[in-house]
This record gives structure tokens, C-alpha cells and sequence, in this order.
């Protein structure tokens, strides 16, 4: 049965290149499949990351010493530049878009989490594409998220989502490197499997995304636990959220 409702979390990885610049080529694809399923009425939230690179383009190395302050500005600088973006690919397909962000603690049971459900089903009711980040400027320590894998697990689970799409740089899952010629990619994962064992904690450089294939597993895992399909798979393959909702096989799906 085809999806009413999917969450797509696209990584920094992903947005950029190696001398760390959005490319603007994989903005404009990600847009045009959400397009297409859009004129297939699946609803679509995308969680963006991309934002701290963003404000690295605009602003450049500065004088800030703190990591968590330049975070910080860098996102907060980042976030419009990110959105003029989307805006303008969005609106070249005649559609919508909105930006929503949170913090960790606004997905506890309260009145923030009823006004974020309330704001994603008005968004979503007018056939605005809700494009969710965390709230840099006033997230940190207790009320951040791991990374944005975690917020779009978040998402998924806040608005009953049919599936949750976890682009990366990488094609799936794999029992080793992917650059391994002895490894091989997993199509299938249950959350019984044990394949913690083929990942590997990876550092990470400034700038980059905060999560790597560790998170991604644990967050899919996690995710198909509460009953929604989550794939790993390769942001910079064309088609490929369009090829997963027509259960071709790409990516690395998770399950029950």
C-alpha cells in the first residue's frame, strides 16, 4: 500500500560538496521528488540539515572560540539562507514551503507538543511542505537533539508517519566499509538483527552533520520499533525517495 505520510531527513553530508558548498543540483532533485509525490498525494515533511554550512558560506571563519556559540550563529546565520533556498526550488514547482523549528524538549507531553501537531497538520492541510529544524539558537545540553536523525525520528512518531527516509552519502547499511570490495550492502534489517557490530564511531569535522552511521542505526532501529518502515539510503542517487515509495530495492530498509 502506498504511503499517505513520510518524514525525509536529508544530511549535511548530502547538501554538500567536499570544500563544504550547498549544491544547489541535489536542492533542486530533492524538490522535484517531493513534487512528484505531491501530485500522488503523499503528504511530505523534510527535516534539513545544511544550515551551519550555510552560515559558513556568509560569514566565513570567525573570532568566536566557543564550538557551541559558533554553532550557534553559524545556524542562525545559515537557517534563511537555507530556506531562500527551498523557497525559490519550491515555488519554481509552484508549491509551498514553511519552516518549523523545535527543540527537544518540544516533543515532551504538553502544550508545546500540541501546537506543534497543530501547526504540521495546518501546514500540511493547505499542502505547505513543512521543512523542520532544531532551534539552534536556544537548543543546547539538555534540550538537543543527538542530531537531526533523532529530530526526524521525532517527527515521524508526532505526526503518524507511514515511513521515515534517512538520506545519507552512503548507499544503505553495509557489513563493512562500503568502500570494501568484501563488504556488502543489506537490503533488510529487522530490529532483532544484531549489525551494531558493522559501524563504526566516525568523527566528525566542523561543520559537518552531527550524525554519523552509528546514529543512523540506532535511530532507525529505534524508529521501526514504533512500527514505521525507515530506510538508509543514498541522498545523492537520483529518484531515490521516489524509488523506495515504489518498493524498488535501494537503500537499506529497517522493520518490525
Amino acid at each position: 500500500m502506498e504511503p499517505k505520510r513520510i518524514v525525509v531527513k536529508v544530511g549535511t553530508n548530502v547538501l554538500t560538496n567536499k570544500n563544504n558548498r550547498i549544491l544547489g543540483p541535489i536542492l533542486r532533485e530533492l524538490v522535484r521528488q517531493i513534487a512528484v509525490l505531491y501530485e500522488r498525494n503523499i503528504q511530505v515533511i523534510l527535516v534539513s540539515s545544511g544550515s551551519a554550512i550555510a552560515g559558513m558560506e556568509v560569514l566565513g571563519n570567525t573570532n568566536i572560540k566557543d564550538s557551541s556559540i559558533r554553532r550557534q550563529v553559524y545556524s542562525s546565520v545559515g537557517q534563511p539562507r537555507m530556506m531562500r533556498h527551498y523557497y525559490s526550488i519550491f515555488d519554481d514547482h509552484g508549491m509551498r514551503c514553511a519552516q518549523v523549528l523545535a527543540t527537544k524538549r518540544d516533543f515532551d507531553p504538553g502544550k508545546h507538543r500540541e501546537n506543534m501537531i497543530n501547526c504540521y497538520e495546518g501546514l500540511l492541510s493547505e499542502g505547505v511542505i513543512p521543512i523542520a529544524n532544531e532551534d539552534d539558537a536556544v537548543s543546547l545540553t539538555m534540550s538537543m537533539f543527538s542530531d537531526n536523525d533523532e529530530l526526524a525520528s521525532l517527527v515521524a512518531e508526532l505526526l503518524d508517519a507511514d515511513r521515515l527516509i534517512i538520506l545519507s552519502d552512503t548507499d544503505g547499511l553495509y557489513t563493512g566499509h562500503p568502500d570494501d570490495s568484501n563488504s556488502r550492502k543489506l537490503s533488510k534489517v529487522t530490529v532483532e538483527q544484531n549489525v551494531e557490530q558493522y559501524v563504526k564511531t566516525s568523527t566528525k569535522k566542523e561543520g559537518e552533520g552531527r550524525g554519523g552511521m552509528e546514529s543512523k542505526l540506532k535511530i532507525a532501529k529505534h524508529t521501526a520499533k514504533k512500527n514505521i518502515p525507515t530506510y538508509i539510503a543514498n541522498g545523492k542517487r537520483e529518484n531515490i525517495i521516489v524509488d523506495i515509495i515504489d518498493n524498488k530495492e535501494v537503500g537499506t530498509k529497517f522493520t518490525l
